[in-house]
């Protein structure tokens, strides 16, 4: 099953089908337990990474394709891999904000609503009368009609969806859109002369990436790209509100620097790192960049030769194109949470595949566009949703039920001292997990620890 996938991938970048010893999979779904094959999806969109870093690995140095390995066992554990880290021994701070979660709506249904940022917990609660704890809020909540406390508190500004079946969901017009979306998008969007790599160690040795992305998809992308040995620069701002422990998490092998692009000095300073950059990610909603000055148009004329890397959360089409979304929240939407619980009690995964899958595919459309940059110039646009990964992974098909009866909730404790390892950190001593990809010639690591967001300068390293 998982090649398959995995040749599904590759047919998508356009590229060949590598022989069958050089891609080697391990173990089966299912991990945890549920249906869904997320072990698959994982391992799949890793070792694509593998082939496409392998491959211009080779165009810089000459060498033979590499062999690649992954693990199932190890890629579904990744799909949770800030649940198993540790700072000094402890476990960071909780991400689930006391609100979030599915509230109880008419007709015996439910909702899910975000409020892991303070912003999007404000909105929501505002709409619901400004209850003061967790119970006031569902009893205001069952009040309400489920599709209409879904839209109002979007227009409010804050982020929920209703919990549908998968019935429900194809009917939506959104569906609708996702479903012609392709699941990933490599775009020439400007000319520009071919730019040969010189040869060196690693695949992305000397590659500068300009990371402008939040919480789990787009900061998964920069991770895996410092993987192979990107310089990636994290740039977020202290106005702008992100969740600590998935920064750790996905902030490994990463530079942290914080602007504020509502200052002209601060704007001026990432239009010059942009200038020097060679890959520029963003996940904030269609237009917010844009309207800034930093579409991928104007980045391809500021560096002819960009790789601009978008995430969205329903793509570019569609009534919701607009709209704010999470993994969580597609998975409500589309059927996931009631399949993984039922309607009465829908459920989220046992992991954040939609996230992480997603951005390890906005990672390997990278190290395509990266390639054809090499060989063929132009500046270039990859796109990747969390909706469109979503429906991917669905579309992989689901496991009986009578294989996950009797599936463990965790991994043996020995099974995860064997997928992690430390690194000292000015944050203190961090265990996390290993990288799950293997490659026989550039072993995937990162060179740099998990720091505090805004902890260096906003400058390239020599």
């Amino acid at each position: 099953m998982p090649k398959a996938a995995f040749f599904e991938l590759l047919r998508l970048a356009g590229i060949a089908q590598p022989p069958v010893e050089e891609v080697d999979f391990t173990s089966a779904d299912p991990v945890f337990p549920t249906r869904y094959r997320i072990a698959t999806a994982g391992a799949a969109a890793l070792a694509a990474v593998g082939v496409a870093a392998s491959r211009l690995w080779s165009l810089r140095t000459g060498g033979a394709p590499q062999r690649i390995a992954v693990d199932l066992r190890a890629s579904a554990a990744s799909l949770r891999s800030s649940r198993y880290l540790r700072v000094n021994g402890a476990p960071p701070a909780e991400v689930w904000d006391p609100f979030s979660g599915f509230y109880p709506v008419a007709e015996g249904r439910s909702i899910s609503i975000h409020c892991n940022f303070a912003a999007h917990r404000e909105a929501a609660m505002r709409v619901l009368g400004s209850p003061a704890d967790r119970a006031a809020a569902e009893d205001a909540s069952r009040r309400w009609n489920g599709l209409e406390l879904e839209d109002a508190i979007h227009a409010a500004g804050g982020c929920a969806g209703l919990a549908r079946d998968a019935s429900e969901w194809g009917a939506h017009p959104q569906a609708s859109a996702v479903a012609t979306q392709p699941l990933l998008e490599i775009t020439r969007i400007a000319d520009a002369p071919p730019e040969p790599l010189p040869s060196r160690k690693r695949p992305l040795d000397g590659i500068r990436v300009l990371d402008l992305t939040r919480v789990l998809a787009g900061p998964t992308c920069a991770r895996t790209l410092a993987e192979h040995g990107a310089d990636v620069l994290k740039i977020g701002a202290p106005h702008i509100p992100d969740m600590p422990t998935t920064e750790i998490d996905t902030g490994i092998g990463k530079l942290s620097a914080h602007l504020d692009l509502r200052t002209r000095e601060d704007h001026s300073t990432l239009r010059t790192l942009l200038g020097e950059a060679d890959i520029f990610s963003q996940s904030y909603r269609p237009q917010t960049l844009a309207a800034r000055g930093f579409s991928p148009e104007e980045a391809a004329s500021l560096r002819p030769g960009i790789i601009c890397v978008s995430l969205s959360a329903w793509g570019d089409t569609g009534p919701w194109r607009m709209r704010r979304g999470f993994d969580t929240i597609v998975q409500t939407v589309s059927g996931i949470a009631i399949e993984q619980g039922s309607a009465a009690r829908p459920r989220y995964m046992p992991v954040s595949a939609i996230d992480y899958v997603s951005g390890t595919l906005m990672a390997f459309g990278t190290l395509i566009a990266l390639a054809r940059r090499m060989q063929e110039g132009g500046s270039w646009l990859v796109r990747v949703s969390l909706a469109r990964t979503g429906k991917w992974i669905t579309d992989l098909g689901m496991l009986e039920r009578e294989a996950i009866a009797n599936v463990p909730a965790e991994l043996p404790q020995e099974e995860l001292e064997r997928l992690t390892t430390e690194i000292d950190a000015p944050i203190g001593r961090v265990r996390h997990l290993k990288p799950v990809l293997q490659m026989s010639e550039t072993a995937p690591y990162w060179a740099r620890p998990p720091v505090a967001p805004g902890y260096h300068q906003a400058e390239w390293p020599d």
